[in-house]
């Protein structure tokens, strides 16, 4: 899987998965997936864990202070 493919799935699994659009301060779902799914791809070990899991264990942060 390339870079791009794997920031894409991560962006698309974080969209789908969340049901909202916005964050309560107005930034989109899309736009904070896209700027963090690249951490994800740099460390080999979350890589290797696929963008789906990745994207489900950054959603499980949200939310929290």
């Amino acid at each position: 899987m390339t870079r791009n493919e794997f920031v894409q799935r991560f962006v698309d699994h974080c969209v789908q998965s969340c049901g909202f659009t916005n964050f309560d301060d107005g930034e989109s779902v899309a736009d904070y997936a896209l700027s963090v799914a690249g951490s994800y791809w740099d460390d080999e070990d979350r890589r290797a864990d696929g963008p789906e899991d990745c994207a489900d264990e950054d959603i499980s942060y949200w939310g929290e202070s």
